[in-house]
């Protein structure tokens, strides 16, 4: 079997003393039945919070794999449900760490690219903890096992729902994969500069760069 998407997952926004500086968060994602519309600016039905480091055009939809969840289910000692890491698109069949900035997929009807990287915050250790799970140094580790998902600019509109095929349409001639672009605005920020090979940088990796390089 090929790749598709094994789950669609949207949230909506709650607070708590967990939710950080903004006050509320949408991290907790519950899987759909039936196709949601896949739009510019992000799923019908989700919400996002913290627009300074969630949604726009760059990361209107976040990925993560199965086989991702799969291996933190193995460290963490216990079942990692679809969404627990925030993830619109729980995807199998793909390797998200292999995926090439600016690569595009066909899912369902939409026409969607991978865009940026998600880094680990406060409000993610923070859930992962609410759920159970062990969240010491959560950060640290989520960085450390190198397992980014992927956040996707949507090209063109449409409805995605469970078991739909994930095709990959087209792939860069760089070699600019997400785990890279990871190691580049975590750990290795001698790294950034290679980013810009990427036609359609997307704009948080590009002020990153700029604001080493000025450095």
């Amino acid at each position: 079997m090929g790749a598709q998407v094994l789950a669609v997952n949207v949230g909506r926004p709650e607070t708590g003393p967990w939710t950080g500086r903004v006050g509320r968060t949408a991290i907790r994602k519950r899987p759909v039945h039936g196709p949601v519309m896949v739009r510019r600016t992000g799923l019908d039905g989700d919400s996002v919070c913290d627009l300074k480091f969630h949604g726009g055009p760059d990361r209107a939809v976040y990925a993560f794999a199965r086989e991702d969840l799969d291996h933190w289910q193995t460290a963490l000692g216990r079942p990692v449900p679809d969404g627990q890491f925030g993830e619109n698109l729980t995807t199998s069949g793909i390797d998200l760490g292999a995926a090439l900035l600016g690569e595009r997929w066909r899912v369902g009807a939409a026409l969607v690219e991978v865009a940026t990287v998600r880094t680990a915050c406060r409000v993610f250790a923070n859930w992962m903890g609410l759920r159970g799970y062990d969240d010491t140094a959560w950060i640290k580790r989520f960085t450390a096992h190198g397992r980014p998902g992927a956040y996707l600019r949507v090209l063109e509109e449409g409805a995605v729902e469970r078991g739909d095929e994930l095709e990959v349409v087209h792939r860069p001639d760089h070699g600019v994969t997400m785990q890279l672009a990871f190691r580049a605005v975590t750990t290795e920020r001698a790294l950034l500069p290679e980013l810009l090979v990427v036609d359609d940088l997307a704009e948080d990796l590009r002020r990153k760069i700029t604001t080493r390089l000025v450095r």
